[in-house]
């Protein structure tokens, strides 16, 4: 019996994603989640941070926001900012570093900073 199910990963224009997998994991508020075949159903929010993606190999996407559902052993994560990081660019990378740290300077919101303390985080992560 196959350890597989289905994740797709949408955004609004197109589909980023669509394959079989044997987990993932995922950015919740909640904290890092793994999903395998038969997880319990979930509806959750996504935090920035980076979906792992495990198959024959491993894909990894940089996401700032999103919706995850599960339910039948289908893995739906819709997404408008979700970045493929073999093909992030490091100057990007280094761009949006830039614009968080001004960003999390000026006065902003405890949600605000919370949210920019993880996207942060996760481009020093990868850069």
């Amino acid at each position: 019996m196959s350890d597989k199910f289905t994740v797709e990963i949408i955004s609004p224009d197109q589909t980023i994603l669509k394959q079989e997998t044997n987990e993932v994991i995922i950015p919740s508020f909640e904290g890092q989640m793994g999903i395998l075949k038969n997880h319990i159903s979930l509806i959750t929010f996504l935090r920035p941070g980076i979906i792992t993606i495990k198959a024959e190999g491993e894909k990894r996407f940089y996401i700032e926001e999103g919706t995850v559902e599960f339910s039948n052993n289908n893995l739906l994560i819709l997404t408008a900012t979700a970045r493929d990081l073999v093909n992030f660019d490091k100057s990007k990378i280094n761009e949006m570093l830039q614009k968080l740290e001004t960003h999390l300077n000026n006065e902003i919101s405890d949600k605000d900073r919370y949210v920019a303390s993880y996207k942060l985080e996760t481009l020093k992560e990868i850069s």
